[in-house]
Order: C-alpha cells, then structure tokens, then sequence
C-alpha cells in the first residue's frame, strides 16, 4: 500500500477510535493528529478538515460493499452486506450520521442507487420511451426512499435485524418500481399509436 494510503488509513482509523466515545462534533483535527502521532501539515495535505476524513472513510468502506452487487439480481445482496457492515462499525456510523451537516454517506448512496436504477429501468424494456427527464425522476424518487430508510435505520442505532426491511425493500422495488415503469411506457407507446 502506498505510503499516502497509510496515512490516510491510520488517520482514518485514528478518528473511528476516537468516535467510539466522543462525538465527532467535539473531536478536532489537533485531536485527530495528536492521537495518530501525525503533524497537522501531514494531516492538511491529505485532508481539508475531519469532515473531508470522514468522506473519505464513506467512500472507501461503502463503495466495495454496494459496488460488488451492481445488477438487478443481486443488488439485495449488497444492500444486505452494507447494513450488516455498518452494524460491525455502528458506534461510528451512528455518530458520524448523526452529526449536523454530515451528508456525505447519503450522498454516495443517492449516487450509487440512483445509477443503479437508471440502468435497471433501461435493462427492463429494449424498446423505451420513457424520456431521460421521467426514467431520472423515477430513479430519484426511489433513491431518495432507498436512501431515507437505510439513514433512519441507522440514526435510530440500527437495533433492528435489517433483512426484514430490506426484503420489504425488495419487494416494493421490484413490484412497484418495475410496474410503473412498465405503466408509464405503455402509456407512452398507447400515445404514439393514437397519434400515428
């Protein structure tokens, strides 16, 4: 590993330990430095503040668990494995996810699912007329829900077994999500007949 990813990594480590009993709002970056025995500078050329460090720890522990499942078939399995490392590490992801202003972890989740979807309502019907502006929206609108009751599973100290609800989940993207989609498209091919 090279010598950037250690440092980024022992710092990252640094502040998980750190936010197992303090909040990340009374945790400074002289803090963070002192801890991992690592000059601010060395800290600054890394990172901009310990919010930018916590994106980071976001982007590099979410992205593996929820990029491995990327297809329609399989994204239940990396929804399940994200939720189930998150418990692993929950002391941090309750305090970080709890912090004011902290919306990175939802914005990676908006990003991945929101691509995943869009990709999915494209693979359902070769012949689509949806226009970008709805299968966007569609998209959107079912992140947004996605994303809303993974954070508030988490904010709530994810004391719930989560596969119940991401199989509740599953079933409302795979029912309801595919079958407007379907709706809205045969509406739209309807329209094209009834106009030609």
């Amino acid at each position: 590993m090279p010598s950037s990813e250690l440092t980024k990594r022992a710092l990252a480590d640094g502040i998980k330990k750190m936010m197992q009993t303090a909040s990340l709002n009374k945790i400074s970056v002289e803090d963070i430095t002192r801890f991992c025995g690592i000059s601010r500078n060395t800290f600054y050329y890394h990172f901009k503040d310990k919010f930018d460090l916590v994106n980071w720890i976001f982007y590099t522990e979410i992205t593996p668990h929820i990029t491995k499942f990327v297809d329609r078939a399989h994204w239940v399995d990396g929804l399940t494995e994200l939720c189930l490392h998150m418990q692993q590490d929950k002391k941090f992801y309750i305090n970080a996810l709890n912090t004011e202003g902290q919306n990175s972890f939802s914005e990676c989740l908006m990003d991945f699912y929101r691509t995943f979807l869009i990709n999915s309502i494209h693979d359902l019907h070769g012949d689509m007329r949806l226009s970008d502006r709805e299968v966007e929206l569609i998209a959107c609108f079912y992140s947004y829900a996605l994303t809303g009751i993974i954070l508030e599973w988490a904010k709530h100290g994810m004391a719930e077994d989560p596969v119940p609800t991401i199989h509740l989940i599953e079933s409302l993207i795979n029912g309801s999500l595919y079958h407007e989609v379907k709706r809205i498209n045969d509406l739209h091919m309807k329209n094209d007949i009834d106009a030609g």
